[in-house]
């Protein structure tokens, strides 16, 4: 399989070297295996034209310009900087020309906000996708012709496959080795590489506090009304009093902008705290949950895991650090 990653201006280099040595890896592995038998991958980093570009650590790397290949890759770009979105696609036009034409007859592929390029160049529209979860609403909000599956690590519409946040690499090159070469070889790479093969959700990882930049909204001032309130019991009709609205006008303009309740709200904040308590504090399970607002412990367990994948017991086993330093 012919695979073409694309490096730009500002993209995150981690990703496209760090799926081109991972294909490496499994063209490794299955000559060790097999002497006799072609690598399952050619890879090739490409440009929108053959010079150097600078990635977003400041290391600059060669590309060649697009041969023959059978899957476009796109990387992410730095979300760290200042530049405003619009800026930033305004700035990778002729990458989007350059998704759009193998859009055309080649599979694509994209890492993290490397899917807000495809969805900037018309291909995503009208199928489904993911990105990464700080960058989801953001991406609802300015491609609405595509459906977002926000917490999903990959997902495969036709001949595009979109995948999570930064190190979704990982991911997605063992979903493609999978692909091309069988389960046996993407298990081997997995155990070589340490990298974990069954990452099905971002959902454990999300953190609001990190989400990307959010313009201020009614939801929002909801959410801030909720914020000190997590502990209480849920009044529609308070909450109505708060903001001087009728509980039915307030109902319709909060689910007018999000398309959810306030109530759908209040349990991802509270889902949230329990996450930081969990990570952070020795409180007990119960604790948690009834300094969240849930008397019932088997009612916040359930509602902890649709949210996050995980019971609260595996959430803290899995991000409560530890205690043993390396220096």
């Amino acid at each position: 399989m012919r695979i073409a990653i694309l490096a730009y201006d500002g993209c995150m280099g981690a990703e496209v070297l760090g799926l081109s040595d991972v294909l490496l890896v499994a063209n490794r592995i299955q000559a060790h295996r097999d002497p006799a038998q072609a690598p399952p991958f050619a890879v090739s980093i490409v440009g929108a034209r053959a010079g150097a570009v600078r990635l977003a650590g400041g290391a600059e790397l060669s590309v060649q310009a697009p041969g023959r290949f059978d899957l476009l890759v796109v990387p992410a770009f730095d979300f760290g900087t200042d530049a405003p979105l619009e800026q930033t696609m305004q700035r990778l036009r002729a990458e989007q020309v350059l998704i759009a034409e193998a859009a055309r007859h080649r599979a694509l592929a994209s890492i993290c906000t490397g899917s807000l390029l495809l969805a900037e160049a018309g291909v995503l529209d009208g199928r489904r996708a993911t990105t990464s979860w700080a960058f989801a609403e953001q991406m609802a909000a300015r491609y609405p012709k595509v459906e977002i599956v926000r917490d999903a690590m990959l997902v495969r519409d036709g001949g595009i496959v979109t995948s999570g946040a930064f190190t979704a690499y990982g991911d997605l090159a063992l979903q493609l080795i999978r692909d091309r070469a069988g389960a046996s070889l993407a298990r081997a790479v997995g155990r070589f590489s340490l990298i974990d093969g069954g990452r099905d959700s971002q959902a454990p990882y999300l953190d609001r506090r990190l989400s990307g930049k959010r313009r201020e909204s009614f939801s929002r001032s909801v959410a801030a009304w909720f914020e000190p309130r997590l502990a209480e019991r849920y009044s529609l009709g308070e909450l109505a009093r708060a903001f001087h609205l009728s509980s039915r006008t307030l109902l319709r303009r909060f689910g007018a902008e999000t398309g959810r309740t306030p109530l759908e709200l209040l349990q991802d904040l509270r889902v949230e705290k329990a996450r930081r308590l969990l990570e952070t504090t020795t409180l007990s399970v119960a604790q948690v949950a009834e300094q969240v607002g849930y008397l019932d412990v088997a009612t916040f367990s359930r509602l902890f895991a649709r949210r996050t994948q995980l019971t609260p017991a595996a959430f803290r086993r899995k991000f409560q650090p530890r205690d043993a330093k390396l220096f």
